[in-house]
């Protein structure tokens, strides 16, 4: 299985992190994963809380591990607790289902992984997480 690069990776995350300063955030963090849920690159800025690097897998890996970016899976939460709740307990409380986590797709919609990004709200770790996937020429897959 084909999967984002640690080129890829780094350039999302550079992307990411970048577009956080720009639009002037909280310190953030980046995690890149591959289609398998394995991390392929993570940084966290200065200033970014302890907890960051397992906030930034678990939007990500819960997006790999249900096919969904974080804020479906958000939404599915929000209609469908006890379903989401039984799903994180499946994972070992490894899913963090709030928008942030976002697939990563080849041009032709083949999955290579997944961005999450955390640090500030919700909708704009998503923004940064998007604007990384693009950045490296990556169509990032929020649904």
């Amino acid at each position: 299985m084909a999967g984002v690069t640690l080129e890829q990776a780094r350039i999302i995350i550079a992307k990411a992190l970048a577009k956080g300063a720009d639009e002037g955030l909280k310190p953030l963090a980046v995690a890149v994963l591959d289609a398998g849920g394995h991390t392929t690159a993570f940084e966290r800025q200065d200033g970014a809380s302890a907890m960051r690097f397992k906030i930034a897998h678990g939007k990500a890996y819960g997006a790999i591990a249900m096919g969904l970016g974080s804020r479906a899976l958000y939404d599915r939460a929000q209609k469908q607790p006890l379903f989401l709740d039984a799903m994180n307990a499946l994972a070992d409380g490894a899913l963090v289902p709030v928008p942030g986590g976002v697939l990563i797709r080849d041009g032709a919609g083949a999955l290579l992984g997944a961005a999450g990004v955390t640090g500030d709200n919700s909708d704009t770790d998503e923004m940064c997480a998007i604007a990384g996937i693009e950045a490296a020429g990556l169509v990032a897959d929020t649904g």
